[in-house]
């Protein structure tokens, strides 16, 4: 299939960052994105949750926050979806403007809150896709947050997952977008402890028999020792995944002063090296017990390769769409696929966490023996 996306990329870089992304979801709800073939491949397939991937990557929460382009969304070749962030209330946001982009060094910044049509209209969009005739292979995750006005963050969490989990594969808590005041300190291990007390006998209570697998999303801004509570706590309160990083409010060396100096969470090339030493730490820190998505700074297959070393076992991107075009999720798995073979893996899950090193007790653990 030609790229034509170099030349469509020059005329959307020249509108502003926001406006671009309305456009694009607009004209893929209009059936005028392209269709990307899916590599299918017995090597790049996994079943995790008791869910089966058929690809290792996935959309990140963000492209798709109103779950209004589901399906051509997996149409670009992608395994998995995570659709949001979703807030119970609709929502403005920050003040635009708040997307901006640095082609240089392949770099988002965005300080967007949560803005978002709620969880009415997310729900209704969600009902429409999956009471399609052809719904497409792969996993629907949601990703839910909290209304900035909210003073009890419990609240917000626990009527999302009553409304939206029973229609969810995985249920994605995002504790960790710099960009909601206070949301961040809910990564605290007091905070945290009662949260997913709450949210896991809400989810017990809703979801029936077969409740969606519960992932937690935590920031790359974590000490080490911070990073040692969170994991004993999600250990403890068994939840099911952890997503590797949200983004950073770190700077880089190296990025213009004038981009740098916008505030905002960071995401793109520059987190790519935050994100999987975070992947390596938790992946340690959990003896390989939480399966992992690792996201920030993949735009490549060698990018995604070292992710699934340092210990995820999924993977996602959102930027890399932005600098790559709807490509990207093809030549990152194709180029995988190369990588594995190389190495003499049969399966995704093989390389996973090769590169950490632990003593033989744990990685007999993370290796389920």
């Amino acid at each position: 299939m030609p790229d034509f996306y170099p030349l469509a990329r020059k005329m959307l870089f020249r509108i502003d960052p926001e406006r671009a992304h309305s456009m694009t979801i607009k004209a893929m709800k209009a059936g005028l994105s392209p269709s990307v073939n899916a590599i299918k491949d017995p090597a790049l397939e996994q079943t995790i949750w008791g869910l089966r991937f058929p690809n290792p990557l996935g959309m990140a929460a963000g492209f798709d926050k109103n779950a209004e382009v589901i399906g051509p969304t997996f149409g670009l070749g992608f395994g998995f979806v995570e659709a949001g962030t979703v807030t119970p209330k609709p929502q403005h946001g920050n003040p635009k403007p708040r997307l901006f982009r640095e082609p240089g060094h392949e770099a988002v910044i965005n300080r967007m809150g949560f803005s978002g049509h709620g969880m009415n209209a997310f729900k209704a969009n969600l009902e429409k896709f999956l009471g399609g005739s052809s719904r497409p292979p792969g996993v629907i995750g949601i990703n839910i947050g909290m209304n900035k006005s909210q003073k009890d963050p419990a609240k917000d969490y626990g009527v999302l997952i009553r409304m939206l989990g029973p229609m969810a594969d995985y249920l994605a808590i995002n504790i960790s977008s710099p960009n909601t005041p206070g949301l961040r300190d809910l990564q605290e291990k007091e905070p945290l402890t009662e949260l997913l007390g709450v949210l896991m006998e809400e989810r017990k209570k809703s979801c029936g028999n077969h409740p969606p697998p519960l992932l937690v999303k935590l920031a790359p801004d974590l000490d080490e020792e911070q990073r040692g509570e969170i994991a004993a706590t999600l250990l403890n309160a068994k939840v099911d995944g952890i997503i590797l990083t949200n983004t950073t409010l770190v700077r880089p060396e190296g990025l213009p002063a004038r981009f740098a100096a916008q505030p905002g969470g960071l995401s793109g090339k520059p987190l790519k090296g935050m994100s999987t030493q975070a992947i390596a730490s938790f992946y340690k820190l959990t003896k390989g017990k939480i399966p992992i998505i690792g996201v920030g700074g993949i735009s490549s297959g060698r990018d995604a390769y070292d992710k699934i070393k340092a210990g995820a076992s999924l993977l996602q991107l959102y930027s890399a769409l932005v600098f790559k075009g709807p490509t990207v999720a093809h030549s990152i798995n194709e180029e995988l696929l190369m990588l594995l073979k190389a190495d003499g893996h049969g399966n995704i899950g093989e390389a996973v966490g090769t590169a950490v090193k632990m003593n033989k007790k744990d990685k007999k653990t993370a290796n389920g023996s």
